[in-house]
């Protein structure tokens, strides 16, 4: 990653940072990649890129149920077992690879699952049983760990054991939990945090993504292992997003958590100027508090809607008090307000705001809104990821 002019922000109160239109343009530079991958080569964080415009759709939107949503994700995104961004420029990501191993088991599909899990196995696995984040031109082209990607295909691993009935699978998602409870982990003044990649580790300050943290995916690790130090995830994350949402209306992408337990926002993975902002990463918050079947998580997903509600067309980019930074549009933005919508206990409202949802990924197709149109059906409206759906039977 480029370095750029890097200042480091006083310290003091998160909320007094908040001025005229947000955080644009805060710099934070205290810290950065440096660490090197296990194969040699140097590692970066992974980049938040995303795309809004969509590949060419000829259908007319319809009305679908979770699963059809998740079988045309399979359809238009997966090729032998590999989830392709075609729509950036063809290259495989650790985060598409779990998304697609998600829908597979959310929807019951075996045959989909199994070759998704072997193309990411064989390809992106790394002796630690972490997984490199991209793939292109038929080779690992950076061999960093993602955490959010590596947790969600633990978590995929898990379902599938019990949903196929086959302890491999199990067994697998047990060394991937280790590997990031090893290596992408941190205790803080709050308690344990995942961290965004083994590049962050160290004495503290650390980078911290907000939508990282998957509180349902944690419990059913923990579960699953037996290891206490996902309950602490939770128990840390909790607190680290309580924070947050005590200081601003809605998170920010990236953020750095201080050895004083005070949180500050940033503009990028390592802190690099840029536009602090509720965005592509930070709209997945709610998604998954809302899923978790711990009350106080569901209530943190619900603080995100003030700022949320009331925007047609809703905005994907915001400032941190809610107002558009421009007038791009994803599927995640409506799935994300539905997701706090549902945790506020709104159900008619966060259907509708599903059905715009879906509507906008079948009419501007892109890998990052499907997958998300994919998974905000599944986690909020079904039960085959979690037990505690908030919009079950809507």
């Amino acid at each position: 990653m480029t370095a750029k002019t890097k200042a480091l922000v006083a310290a003091g109160s998160v909320a007094a940072l908040l001025v005229a239109g947000g955080f644009a343009g805060l710099a934070v530079g205290a810290f950065g990649p440096t660490t090197s991958s296990s194969t040699g080569g140097t590692a970066s964080p992974q980049p938040s890129v995303r795309t809004t415009t969509g590949l060419p759709s000829t259908t007319k939107p319809t009305t679908r149920s979770a699963t059809s949503i998740g079988q045309a994700f399979l359809a238009d995104w997966v090729t032998d077992g590999r989830v392709i961004r075609r729509d950036q420029g063809g290259d495989t990501v650790s985060e598409g690879q779990a998304y697609g191993m998600l829908v597979a088991v959310g929807i019951g599909d075996e045959k989909s699952f199994r070759s998704i899990w072997s193309w990411t196995e064989k390809n992106l696995q790394r002796s630690d049983g972490s997984f490199a984040w991209r793939y292109d031109g038929g080779k690992v082209v950076d061999d960093m760990p993602a955490a959010d990607a590596d947790v969600d295909i633990a978590r995929a691993l898990v379902l599938a054991g019990k949903k196929f009935d086959d302890a491999s699978y199990t067994q697998s998602a047990a060394r991937v939990g280790s590997a990031v409870l090893d290596t992408m982990t941190a205790v803080t003044p709050d308690g344990r945090i995942l961290l965004p990649g083994p590049w962050a580790q160290g004495a503290g300050p650390w980078s911290y993504n907000p939508s990282y943290a998957a509180p349902a995916s944690f419990a059913q690790m923990a579960t699953a292992t037996g290891d206490a130090r996902w309950t602490e995830l939770e128990a840390g994350s909790r607190a680290v997003t309580g924070k947050i949402l005590d200081a601003t209306a809605l998170p920010s992408d990236w953020a750095q958590v201080r050895t004083d337990g005070s949180v500050v926002p940033l503009p990028s993975a390592t802190g690099t100027a840029g536009t602090v902002q509720y965005g592509y990463d930070a709209g997945r918050l709610a998604v998954r508090y809302a899923e978790s079947c711990e009350a106080p998580d569901v209530a943190l997903a619900a603080r995100l809607l003030p700022a949320l509600a009331g925007k047609t067309p809703l905005p994907m980019q915001l400032d941190l008090g809610g107002t558009a930074l421009n007038a791009d549009q994803s599927p995640l933005g409506y799935v994300a307000r539905a997701a706090a919508e549902a945790g506020a206990g709104e159900r008619t409202a966060a259907a509708k705001d599903l059905v715009a949802a879906d509507r906008l990924a079948q009419s501007t197709p892109t890998y990052y809104g499907a997958a998300w149109d994919a998974l905000g059906a599944l986690q909020l409206q079904a039960n085959a990821l979690s037990a505690c759906s908030p919009l079950k039977g809507q």
